[in-house]
């Protein structure tokens, strides 16, 4: 599966603009100030340093700046609203055994946190 996916971001070549940089991702029913506040809530910062979010200076998992610019998640599956939010809330679903815990995050806390990842250029 982790090779069809990986097939399938080549031949879509991403969501590059014209100028190089990922389009910027709309989030329906996300918030983006709400989702800072929810980064900080869960502590994603012990493990990720996380621009904007206080104290989020984490070290564990990668750093989350230029999310927005990103092409995959987790290093399987593509960028987008409904990836992402799925590896918010159940992270084990797309990669078993990732140092990523399930949080019990919601699905319209994730949809928050998405929205606010996706301001991080």
């Amino acid at each position: 599966m982790r090779y069809a996916l990986a097939l399938a971001l080549v031949v879509a070549g991403g969501c590059s603009t014209a100028s190089g940089h990922t389009a910027d991702r709309v989030v329906e029913g996300g918030d983006a100030a709400r989702g800072r506040a929810t980064i900080a809530a869960y502590g994603c910062g012990s493990c990720h340093s996380v621009p904007g979010v206080r104290d989020a200076h984490g070290m564990v998992g990668p750093p989350l700046d230029h999310w927005s610019q990103r092409r995959v998640v987790a290093g399987y599956v593509p960028n987008d609203p409904a990836h992402l939010i799925t590896w918010l809330t159940v992270p084990q679903s797309i990669a078993p055994g990732s140092a990523m815990p399930n949080m019990g995050v919601s699905d319209g806390e994730a949809r928050d946190m998405a929205a606010y990842l996706y301001t991080l250029h």
